[in-house]
Parts: C-alpha cells; structure tokens; sequence
C-alpha cells in the first residue's frame, strides 16, 4: 500500500470538506504512532516467529515428509506474499485502511490461536511416532483442516494489515499547514523500518529460541499473547485515529481500460489533428502513446454526452482516461523485468533445507549456548541491514571521491547484481551441503538424519550473507525501479509487486521441488530432497537452483536492454516519465 502524496479528504454526502468543519488538530498526529507501530511491530515478530521452525512441526508433530511439509509452508508464504495485494485493494475499493487494519489483526489472531490450539490439544495431531523407524498414522482431514485453516487466517491477517499500516500512519501526520510536514513524514517512516527490521530480528532469534528450548505450547502460544496486544493496542486508540474514507483504486481502472478497449474496439483512431481523446484536467498528455496502441480506444469519445460539463467522464466504463490508458501501459512494459526476479524469490524461499541443514550440524557457541537452527535466517537480516547502510553512507562517497566524479549504480545494474549474487549463494550452499553429507556418512550418520555431524554450522552463515546480500541489490533495486518508472498515481503498484513475485516464487518453488522429488527417486532411488538429510541430496538440488539462477541472469540481460533507457538515464530525446514517447500539453500560467 501507497503512502500517498495528495490525501483524499473526507466528504460528506453535500461535497463539504469535514476537515475544514473540525480542526485537524482533534485527531492523529504523533499521539497516534505507538499503536500504529506496535500494531505492525508486534504482527511481524509474531507471524515471523513462526516460520522458521515450521518446517519440524510439520515433520515431526504431523509426520509429514519434507517435500510435503516445505510445499505446504511454500503455499502458506505463497498466501501471505499475495494477500496484501487483496488487502490494498479492499482498502482503496471499500474498507478503507482502518477497518482493514482491523480485521486483519482480528484474523491473525484467530489464526495464531488455532496453531497454538493445535500444540495445546494432544488429539488435534497425530499420535506420536518416529516416521524414520516406524509406520506412523498420518493426520485425519479434521486435524489437516484446523491446521489449515490456522495458516489461512493468517495469511488473511498479514494481507490486511502490511499494505495499510505505513500508508494509515501517514494519514496521522500528513499536514499541509505545517511546514515541517515532510520532516515529520520522514522521520515516522525512519521508526517505521526500524521497528520492522528490528521485529523481524526478534522473531528470528527471540520466538525461534523460545520454541527450540520450551516446546511449541509456550513456541505457539507467545505469538499468539503477541498478536493479542497488537489487536488490543490499535483498538485502544480508535478515537484517536484519523480515518480516511475508501477511494478509486487503480486495479478498477485497469480493468477499465481493458473492458472499454474491448468494446471499443471496432472503433476508428480520431486523425493525428484532430484531439479526440478524453483526458484529466491539468494533463500533460494531448494524445495516448503509440506502445500498445489497441489500449488507446479505451479513452476515444464516442459520445459528447459521455463527457460531464466538468470535463469529467460520465461513466468510466464507457470512456476512460489518457492516463488510466498510459498507467496500464507502464504496468504491461515492466511485466518481463518483473518477471525476472522470481527466480529470486524461488532462492530466497529457500528457508527449510537450511534449517534441516543446521539442525544436523554442530550450532554450539560456547559449551552452554547454541543458535537454534531457525535462527541462521538473522545472517541474511543483519547483512540486508548492515550492507544498506554502507552502500550509502561509506561504498558509494568513497568510490565517489576515489574517482573524482559521482558513482551511482543504476536500479537495473543492482537488480542484475543482485541475480548474480543469488546465483551465486546457491552454488556455495550446494558446496557446504556436498562437503557436510560427505562428512556425515564418513562419520557413520547415513541412516540417522536426527545425527549431529562433527561440523561447524556457522559454515551456513557465508550462504546466508549472500542470500541477504542479493536480497539488498535486486529486491531494493526492484522496489525503487518500479517508483522510478511509474506515474505516482501508481505508487500503491510499485509498492506491492515485488509481494506479488514472492508469492509466485513461493508457488513456482514448490513445483520445482515436487518435480525434482518425483523426477530423482523413480526406479526406487533415493529423492534428492530425502526426508533423511543424509541419503539425500540437497546440494545436487542448490546446484539446480544455480543453474537455473545464472540462466535467468541471461534472460534478464535481454529484458533489460529490450526495454530501453529508465527515466535516470532518459536526456532530452523525448522519452519520458515512464519511458513513452508523450505530446505534453503545456500551458502557462495554468494552476495545475
């Protein structure tokens, strides 16, 4: 969700502005930021607590194998990667970002109380057994329904609450009258990454350890206290709150143009002198781009009469805007470079093989303390964090001053980095699981997947820093390309489609997965992704994902220069905005 830069304001039926009725003063402002954030602080330590560890409750509560058990937690990041998407829609649509908030928070909730009641309540699993020495009883479609469900609410919860709670906290403190407005703005969104970066780190190191040291019942039931006082503490504060209603959303005008262009589309092109297309008042455009041309009938008037004596459309189903036109067209243009980080997302999703892999590995610091092996995710965090802050306060104004001139590495060059480097993860990760599975049969643990090899685990911490790395160049490089290159009507966009190929890389990495489990243990062989890590082979599988990385590194190169010059480095030859080719209207003195 957008935090956007013009706030609608509230209206009541007769078109009277209710923000110059009431002072603004009554309500937001800084009091309202400590239940925003720690609404959204305490959602991410709780949800992100939860996965790491997910992957041995499934195996071992539910006596699931491991191709099913990381499919179906492949399928839950799936869900809350896309849900927000969901939810920043229903919110722009219908709800309006309070409400959804709340019913986001009120979903999590439920779910995290399902788990926990899963862990509490012997009889909602099945009874216990070791799969690697006996016939265990799978779970019966009741017991699979409640843990189900539990992991549906949550992605529901997630959905409704990331996309609007940056967005509802700068409804709090966006102040035109205050000229330090933008500082205010700037300084909330600071504690706002901070928060989150920081929950995600207690959720890592925190929750897993509570988890690994005192069961799942209290594992569980700690979200779940968690999640109780982000509900309760963004409630508390209703009365405080500044409540935007819901507006337009961008996803009805794309549709809208679609529908439009198809009805109109035995329809003539108006001649290049003659200015027939309906556009916004104030527009910079006087005629819709030549790219994908066939959009354009979407905003032809057919009919005088669809146009309002206001200059506005009628019925936006029946003629719709130059604009609504050429915000679809940025969208459609990014599709192949978007695309190209989903071989990404499939590597950084990555997270339960890791966990197996560090579970079977000496974790001991020190002979009292040991890294649960949930944890070893922090190393791509920390790294994420700490290489963010170098790049801009040491790398880039030293490499400036070295050279004598302004170094900036382009949005696209960090996103082909940032391939690399994934690529590059999966290739060391193959190579530490190569040589520790040769050290576990060496050391008599082929038949014993529960063995701890006589091998440091914190040889998984160099793979984990190259995840967080690569997730730094192309996950940030994505982010701010999409900014860059779309109108700023379409902020919310930009800010949800790096979530939408998470989502798809959730989904494609469990077809991955389950091709290569059925494809590697036909004729009676042994899966590469074994539920016995040791008969297994999961380095052959990292080597796979290598491959497939470094070939996507390849197609992005084609995408990258099929698309041509982005904005930073458009001059003045016309190309504009979003790389289109545009007549802009200019009138001076216009109070646009």
């Amino acid at each position: 969700m957008e935090v956007r830069r013009n706030f609608p304001s509230h209206e009541d039926g007769n078109g009277v502005d209710q923000q110059e009725q009431a002072p603004r003063k009554a309500k937001g402002g800084l009091v309202t930021m400590p239940f925003i954030i720690a609404n959204e602080a305490f959602e991410k330590v709780a949800s992100y607590g939860l996965q790491p560890n997910m992957i041995f409750y499934l195996m071992n509560e539910y006596k699931m194998g491991v191709t099913g058990a990381t499919n179906l937690i492949f399928y839950w990041s799936a869900a809350t990667n896309f849900m927000p998407l969901v939810g920043a829609f229903l919110a722009d649509s219908f709800l309006g970002r309070f409400l959804t908030i709340g019913f986001g928070s009120i979903a999590s909730l439920l779910g995290m109380v399902q788990l926990w009641l899963t862990a509490m309540i012997s009889r909602a699993r099945p009874p216990p057994c070791d799969q690697f020495t006996q016939h265990c009883k799978l779970a019966s479609p009741a017991q699979y329904s409640l843990l189900l469900s539990s992991f549906g609410l949550m992605s529901i919860g997630a959905g409704g609450v990331r996309p609007c709670s940056l967005a509802f906290g700068a409804d709090q403190l966006d102040n035109k009258e205050n000229l330090n407005n933008d500082r205010v703005l700037e300084s909330f969104f600071g504690w706002y990454y901070a928060s989150a970066s920081l929950s995600v780190l207690i959720a890592l190191t925190g929750v897993v350890y509570i988890q690994d040291h005192m069961g799942w019942k209290v594992g569980f039931g700690v979200p779940a206290i968690l999640m109780f006082f982000s509900t309760l503490l963004f409630f508390i504060a209703s009365s405080l709150y500044i409540k935007q209603n819901a507006s337009k959303s961008l996803f009805a005008g794309f549709l809208q143009v679609v529908v439009v262009a198809y009805k109109n589309r035995r329809l003539a092109f108006p001649p290049h002198d003659f200015n027939g297309y309906h556009r916004e008042k104030c527009s910079e455009y006087t005629s819709p781009t030549d790219k994908l041309r066939f959009l354009n009938k979407a905003c032809i008037i057919r009919n005088p009469q669809d146009v309002s004596p206001t200059g506005v459309s009628v019925n936006r189903w029946n003629l719709c805007t130059i604009e609504q036109v050429e915000e679809l067209k940025a969208l459609i243009k990014v599709i192949p470079l978007w695309s190209t980080g989903i071989m990404v997302a499939i590597n950084i999703s990555q997270s339960s093989f890791p966990a197996l892999q560090a579970s079977s590995m000496n974790r001991h610091i020190s002979s009292g303390f040991e890294i649960p092996a949930g944890s070893f995710g922090m190393f791509t965090i920390i790294t994420l964090t700490i290489w963010i802050v170098l790049y801009d306060r040491v790398i880039i104004p030293l490499a400036s001053k070295i050279a004598g001139k302004k170094i900036h590495l382009g949005v696209r060059q960090r996103m082909g980095i940032g391939i690399f480097l994934s690529g590059l993860a999966m290739m060391v990760s193959g190579i530490v699981e190569h040589v520790r599975r040769k050290k576990a049969i060496e050391q008599g643990l082929a038949g014993n997947p529960h063995g701890v090899v006589n091998m440091s685990a914190l040889w998984l911490v160099p793979q984990n820093c190259l995840t967080g790395l690569a997730e730094a160049f192309n996950a940030i490089g994505q982010t701010e390309f999409y900014y860059s290159e779309f109108p700023k009507s379409m902020s919310s966009i930009a800010s949800s489609l790096f979530g939408v190929g998470m989502a798809i890389g959730n989904l494609l990495a469990s077809v991955v997965l389950s091709t290569v489990d059925s494809a590697t243990k036909n004729g009676g062989k042994e899966s590469w992704v074994s539920s016995n890590i040791n008969k297994g082979h999961y380095d052959f599988y990292y080597w796979l994902l290598a491959a497939m990385t470094f070939i996507n590194l390849i197609y992005f190169l084609c995408c990258s220069w099929i698309y041509g010059p982005c904005v930073e480095r458009v001059g003045k030859s016309g190309v504009e905005g979003n790389g289109f080719e545009m007549e802009k209207l200019s009138v001076p003195g216009t109070p646009c």
